[in-house]
């Protein structure tokens, strides 16, 4: 599957975009992905050839002007209800997107995120689209209230993705935004 924009095409990952994901995957900008971390090409590579074989829901953010991938985007279908049977509709997904930090600003994260929204809505199914944010993290905020996201609220200490250098959890305030499929625009 491959999503245009005016700018960007969203496309499948291929092995030959380790080094642009190594640029923003060696030090990821906040600590929710702190977990993906990659320190070498190689292991750039072999993170590619595992994702490679996606192609329904897991999408690099390739510059259309370029061919550079600048970021990615990703969410898997799921029941929303973490107490349904097997048989539940899986119409609920949570994104989460990443862009290398020196194309940050520039309106990316919203082309990407908004083409991806309306791909789960359109294609996939979607009834409701939510995500998680740090309470931090502004910029985020601001790109889920411009998709028509509304906060539903602010867990305290909620998780920790990275430890204190005392080696204790630091634990994050989170922010939840949704939005249904009769909210989209």
């Amino acid at each position: 599957m491959i999503i245009e924009t005016e700018r960007l095409i969203l496309r499948p990952f291929l092995e030959s975009d380790a080094a642009d994901v190594l640029e923003y995957l060696a030090e990821p900008a906040v600590d929710c992905f702190a977990c993906m971390k990659l320190d070498t090409l190689e292991e750039a590579r072999a993170e590619m050839r595992e994702r490679a074989g996606e192609e329904e829901y897991y999408f690099a953010i390739v510059l259309k002007s370029t061919g550079k991938v600048i970021g990615e985007i990703d969410a898997y279908p799921e029941t929303g209800e973490p107490h349904a049977d097997e048989n539940a509709p899986k119409d609920t997904f949570s994104p989460c997107w990443m862009l290398n930090k020196s194309y940050h600003g520039k309106g990316y994260a919203y082309e990407a995120a908004y083409a991806f929204f309306d791909y789960l809505f359109r294609e996939k199914g979607a009834r409701r689209i939510y995500a998680y944010t740090e309470d931090y993290n502004i910029p985020c905020q601001r790109l889920c209230e411009k998709l028509g996201m509304r906060r539903e609220g602010l867990f305290i200490e909620f998780v920790s993705f990275v430890n204190n250098a005392d080696g204790t959890p630091r634990y994050d305030n989170t922010m939840q935004y949704a939005i249904l499929k009769k909210e989209w625009r």
